[in-house]
């Protein structure tokens, strides 16, 4: 089943590590699609989509982040599935 996900990682360490660019090398290797970017606010958010099994292991993969980064807590939240969506990129 197809699924897709909000997250949001907060931390001590979540910018200026590589944060999105790790993330979107996951979520590549689970061939998810989707997107992420950095927030106002010292955050890193994004959705991704793709097989149950391959969200999981991927938001676990976000939750410890990049070697340098510190995650805090990761918040997801279901969204709803969007069509014909390409691929997964890092937004601005």
């Amino acid at each position: 089943m197809v699924q897709r996900v909000y997250f949001l990682a907060h931390g001590g360490r979540v910018q200026g590590v590589g944060f999105r660019y790790f993330t979107r090398k996951r979520a590549v290797e689970y061939d998810l699609t989707g997107w992420v970017r950095n927030t106002d606010n010292n955050k890193v958010e994004g959705e991704a989509q793709g097989a149950e099994d391959a969200i999981s292991s991927f938001l676990k993969d976000v939750d410890n982040g990049p070697s340098h980064a510190h995650v805090v807590r990761l918040d997801r939240e279901e969204r709803d599935v969007v069509e014909d969506e390409a691929g997964f990129e890092v937004r601005r």
